[in-house]
C-alpha cells in the first residue's frame, strides 16, 4: 500500500485528486494539507489533516505527495517534497517557468524519485477513442486536428487567483497544458508554433482566451483553442484526414461529474449516451457513410494506477518528466509567439 499525502483542498484537490486517489487500489490517502478550514476533515474524517507541508513531511509513512495548489507554488512545494525523499505528482501546469521545471527534473534524477504531472485528460474516453482512430489509420493521413475547451463566464470572479495578475494565472496556463498534451500524444513534437494569447473580457487582468497553431510536416496543423466567452461551445474535437473525418461535439463527462461529487457505481466514470458519441464520416461510393464511435472505456483512475505501478516498478511511467518538459517548452514558445506576433520554430 502506497501512502499518499495531498497538498491543497481547493477545486483541484477536492474534486480531481482526492476522490480519484481513494478509488485506486494500492493507494491510501493518508493525509491532506489544508492550511485553514475544516472541509477536508468533514469530507474525509478518516484522513489526517495537516496544516503545512512541513507537518505532512514529518509523517514518515508518506511516500507519494500530490501537489494541487495554486500554480506559482508548484515549484517550491515540489522541490521541498523531492528534497525530502518523496515521489511527487504535480497538477498541471508543471511550473510557471521552464527553468523551474528543469530544476525539478534534475532534482528528481539526483534523488532517484518519481516525478510526474497530472495530465488526467489524457484519460478522457473521447480522446482515447480518437487515439485509437489515429493509430489505426482510419482517417488516412491527418491534415488537421482541432480541439476546443470553451466556457461561458462573462463575469469576473473577485478574489480568484486564476483571474489575478500573478505568475501562472489565466486560462492559458489552466487549459493549454491539456490541449498541448493531446496534440503531442497524437502527433509528437511540431516544427513550429503560432499563438495568440489574449484578454477578451472587460476589466480582466489575466488572459481568458487563446488560439495556438502547431505546424507539422506535409501541411498538417493542430489548432488548440479556448475562450470564456463561448455561449455556444465549439466542437470538442475535429479531425480531418485524407480518408474521412471525425467530429465530437461535447465534453467527456468526468470533469463535471467530479465537480459535483458524483461517481457512477454501476457504469464507467466516463460513460456517455450514444447520442453524445463522436461521428466518423467516410466516403462511400458517390456519397458518405456516417457512424457514431463510442468513447473508450477509461477514466482518471488509470492515471493514478499507472503512477502506482511505476512506483512499484511494474510499469513504465506514462507522463515522464522529459515529456512534461516538452509541454512546458510549448507553453513558453506559445507565449513568445503571442508576445512577438510571429511563428516560432521548435
Amino acid at each position: 500500500m502506497i501512502e499518499v499525502g495531498l497538498v491543497g483542498f481547493g477545486l483541484a484537490g477536492r474534486s480531481f485528486h482526492a476522490p480519484v486517489i481513494r478509488a485506486v487500489s494500492g493507494l491510501h490517502l493518508a493525509a491532506i494539507v489544508q492550511r485553514s478550514g475544516n472541509e477536508a476533515a468533514e469530507k474525509y474524517p478518516d484522513v489526517r489533516i495537516a496544516r503545512s507541508i512541513d507537518e505532512l513531511l514529518s509523517i514518515p509513512e508518506i511516500r507519494l505527495v500530490v501537489i494541487a495548489t495554486p500554480n506559482e507554488t508548484h515549484y517550491p512545494f515540489a522541490r521541498q517534497c523531492l528534497a525530502a525523499g518523496r515521489d511527487v505528482v504535480v497538477d498541471k501546469p508543471f511550473t510557471t517557468m521552464l527553468k523551474e521545471a528543469v530544476v525539478l527534473v534534475e532534482l528528481a534524477k539526483e534523488s532517484k524519485r518519481l516525478l510526474t504531472v497530472y495530465q488526467n485528460r489524457r484519460y478522457d474516453g473521447d480522446f482515447q477513442a480518437i487515439r485509437q482512430l489515429v493509430e489505426a489509420g482510419t482517417l488516412g493521413r491527418i491534415v488537421r486536428f482541432e480541439t476546443a475547451y470553451d466556457r461561458y463566464r462573462p463575469q469576473l470572479k473577485p478574489g480568484a487567483w486564476r483571474e489575478a495578475a500573478r505568475p501562472g494565472s489565466g486560462i492559458f496556463f489552466d487549459i493549454a497544458p491539456h490541449l498541448i498534451d493531446h496534440a503531442l500524444v497524437l502527433f509528437g513534437l511540431p516544427e513550429a508554433v503560432t499563438a495568440d494569447v489574449r484578454i477578451e473580457r472587460e476589466k480582466a487582468v489575466a488572459d481568458d482566451a487563446f488560439d495556438i497553431m502547431l505546424h507539422y510536416s506535409r501541411g498538417m496543423r493542430a489548432v488548440l483553442r479556448s475562450s470564456i466567452l463561448a455561449a455556444a461551445a465549439r466542437p470538442r474535437f475535429v479531425l480531418l484526414g485524407t480518408q474521412g473525418s471525425f467530429v465530437k461535439q461535447v465534453f467527456d463527462p468526468q470533469e463535471m461529474n467530479l465537480r459535483r461529487g458524483y461517481i457512477p457505481n454501476d457504469r464507467p466514470w466516463g460513460f456517455e449516451p450514444e447520442e453524445n458519441w463522436g461521428v466518423l464520416t467516410v466516403p462511400s461510393g458517390d456519397s458518405f457513410e456516417q457512424r457514431r464511435i463510442p468513447s473508450a472505456i477509461c477514466d482518471y483512475r488509470d492515471y493514478y494506477s499507472n503512477v502506482r505501478d511505476a512506483i512499484l516498478g511494474s510499469s513504465a511511467l506514462a507522463v515522464t518528466p522529459e515529456y512534461a518538459l516538452d509541454v512546458m517548452r510549448m507553453l513558453e514558445l506559445a507565449s513568445e509567439s503571442s508576445r512577438t506576433r510571429r511563428t516560432i520554430p521548435w
